[in-house]
C-alpha cells in the first residue's frame, strides 16, 4: 500500500482532533513486528485517527519507523512530534454500512422539513390554545444588610 496525502486543512483538522487523545500502541523493544502491525491495522479499522508512540531515541529511526507503518498500512502521517506519531486512515464505505446493519443501529435519517434550533421552540409552543408563557407575579424584592 501507499501512504496517504492529506490537504493542509484536513491535517490541521485531523491534528486538532487528534489533540486529546492518548497513544493506543506502545512500540516495544522488539521495534517493527507482525504482531504490532496487526495492532496498529485494529486500532484504524476502530478509530480511523490514532497515536503510536515509539521508544526510539535518533530522530531519523523514528522517521524511518513511522514512514514505514504508514506505507504499509496505507495510512497518513498527521503530525510527528517527538517519540509520538499520529495516524489517520479513512474507513472504508462500505465497511461502515455492514457494521451499522450488524448491530443494528444505523444512523437514523433527519427530517430537512423540520425546523431545528430556536425556530423549533417557537412553533411548539405557539399552539393559540394557551400562551408560550405564564406571567408569575412575584412580591418585591427586600433589601437586606446592615442598616438599610
Amino acid at each position: 500500500m501507499t501512504e496517504l496525502d492529506l490537504t493542509r486543512d484536513l491535517r490541521l483538522t485531523l491534528r486538532a482532533r487528534a489533540h486529546h487523545l492518548d497513544p493506543v500502541v506502545l512500540l516495544g523493544a522488539h521495534g517493527l513486528t507482525e504482531a504490532v502491525l496487526k495492532e496498529i491495522e485494529r486500532a484504524l479499522v476502530a478509530h480511523e485517527l490514532i497515536k503510536v508512540r515509539a521508544p526510539l531515541a535518533e530522530r531519523d529511526a523514528r522517521e524511518e519507523l513511522f514512514a514505514q507503518i504508514a506505507h504499509q498500512l496505507g495510512a497518513a502521517r498527521v503530525v510527528h512530534i517527538g517519540k509520538l506519531l499520529v495516524l489517520f486512515r479513512p474507513r472504508p464505505a462500505e465497511a461502515d454500512g455492514q457494521r451499522a446493519a450488524a448491530t443494528g443501529t444505523a444512523a437514523p435519517e433527519r427530517n430537512a422539513s423540520r425546523p431545528r434550533g430556536r425556530q423549533a421552540g417557537r412553533d411548539r409552543n405557539d399552539r393559540g390554545d394557551r400562551p408560550s408563557r405564564v406571567a408569575v407575579a412575584r412580591p418585591p424584592r427586600v433589601a437586606r444588610g446592615r442598616g438599610r
